[in-house]
């Protein structure tokens, strides 16, 4: 892995990490603030939240994707069809019915979302478009004329 697969894998964990606070926080919000009632229904509202915030970022500073906004964002949501159900299935199962502690089991979740997510968008959404919006445009440039000294 070169070093800008690298720096780019750090971009992910930690706009990841940045996405992983806004769920942490809808999901207080919800459970200990409003008292929605269903740990997986505040689990859901926190997911939305932080897939777009992740999604945002990560498409602009991560992978610097200057690709179709609205393909991207399908790709993105073709991951969440299974990942979504299975997540909020297994919040429902573990902290609703068997009593597991609910930040416990968020934090499961989103070590996995991290993950499958990364290689998602890395092998998939972004493949062929990663480095084409005009920052990376302006970085490529100044490197080649750095080089060119």
């Amino acid at each position: 892995m070169n070093n800008k697969e690298v720096a780019r894998t750090f971009k992910f964990i930690l706009f990841s990490a940045s996405a992983g606070i806004i769920e942490t926080v809808a999901m207080i919000l919800c459970e200990e603030v409003l008292k929605i009632p269903g740990h997986y229904v505040c689990y859901t509202v926190a997911l939305v939240l932080s897939i777009l915030w992740n999604f945002t970022f990560n498409r602009k500073f991560t992978f610097q994707s200057a690709a179709n906004v609205p393909k991207a964002m399908a790709l993105v949501f073709l991951f969440y069809i299974p990942f979504a159900p299975f997540t909020i299935w297994l919040e429902h199962t573990l902290a609703d019915v068997n009593g597991w502690n609910e930040y416990l089991v968020l934090g499961i979740n989103m070590a996995l979302n991290l993950s499958l997510e990364y290689l998602w968008d890395n092998f998939v959404v972004y493949r062929d478009s990663k480095d084409t919006n005009e920052r990376a445009m302006k970085q490529k440039a100044k490197a080649a004329a750095k080089a060119a000294e």
